[in-house]
């Protein structure tokens, strides 16, 4: 398998500012890049991983796949174009925007940008600092984390990123979406995270129903959940929390598939984000696919968001 890591993803963003304020005060991301139009986060020492940019989308606009070396491109490269994807080289504007040293980029089946480079930049002499004093993510050899991708059509959509990117299938959990329809959700890895990217053919109003990242203590995670719920810097004698600045959108639980504690909040722009931490890694010596017949071992209880709240 060529494709190591998700390296990083961007947003198209309607409000900017409001993501600016979400990802640095209440999800503890370090911003090195920002304004009204623009903004990149980090989440370890690498120069980026989160990336938002203004836009009316409101969805996941690109993620980027991280190989070894040149040699691991170039054969990415090769696997796309036998397979008759159009794929974009020596695009050295867009790899500079990246801040790797080189990249190519193409589309799914259905019009998700995707790129996968080499060389990305590193500041192990400039430590993450945040401003929430979160202990860290998990990333390093895991990437950035994984995101949950709706698609018309579940069987083109494992042919291309199980045939032509070379995803491993972890397990599928059959998801009950309402009282007559649940959709079959699956979930892939190409490294010891248990999925990189979750797939599912389901009806949502976006690309992206969800994007996750992992910290690296389970205070990290209570503590994010206070600042996502209206309560973070309050005292223990006002925890009430305030539920009209909530963003909690699932109460913390834990997944059957990779065992992820975690909770769900509604980022600004309607999509969710999973916040987590404890997950089981895969090992492909021994790992076989699994079913699962719903989402979490406990918790994981749906909350209103905020734009359903009177």
């Amino acid at each position: 398998m060529c494709i190591k890591s998700l390296g990083y993803m961007g947003f198209s963003v309607s409000d900017v500012p409001a993501w600016r304020s979400f990802l640095s005060e209440k999800v503890g991301l370090m911003e090195v890049i920002g304004s009204d139009d623009s903004a990149q986060y980090r989440m370890d020492s690498r120069s980026w991983r989160i990336g938002v940019q203004k836009g009316e989308a409101d969805d996941i606009a690109f993620a980027g796949y991280e190989v070894a070396n040149p040699l691991a491109l170039q054969q990415m490269t090769a696997r796309l174009r036998q397979a008759g994807v159009q794929v974009k080289t020596g695009d050295t504007e867009l790899a500079e925007k990246r801040d790797v040293m080189e990249l190519i980029s193409f589309e799914d089946p259905f019009g998700m940008p995707l790129e996968i480079y080499y060389g990305a930049t590193d500041y192990f002499e400039r430590p993450l600092v945040s401003g929430t004093g979160i202990t860290g993510f998990l990333t390093g050899a895991h990437g950035a984390g994984h995101y949950l991708y709706a698609v018309p059509n579940i069987e083109e959509a494992l042919a291309f990123y199980t045939g032509v990117l070379g995803f491993q299938m972890s397990d599928v959990i059959d998801i009950a979406m309402g009282p007559d329809f649940t959709a079959r959700g699956y979930f892939l890895h190409c490294n010891g995270r248990h999925h990189t990217i979750a797939i599912a053919e389901a009806p949502l109003p976006k690309r992206i129903h969800h994007f996750l990242l992992q910290a690296l203590t389970l205070d990290d995670v209570g503590h994010a959940y206070d600042r996502l719920d209206g309560i973070g810097g309050k005292t223990t004698d006002s925890n009430l929390g305030d539920s009209t600045s909530s963003c909690i959108t699932a109460t913390i639980g834990r997944h059957v598939n990779d065992h992820m504690v975690s909770f769900y909040a509604q980022t600004p722009s309607g999509f969710e984000l999973e916040f987590g931490w404890g997950a089981r890694d895969v090992d492909d010596q021994s790992w076989v696919m699994t079913r699962h017949k719903r989402i979490a071992m406990w918790g994981h209880k749906p909350v209103r968001s905020k734009s359903q709240k009177s």
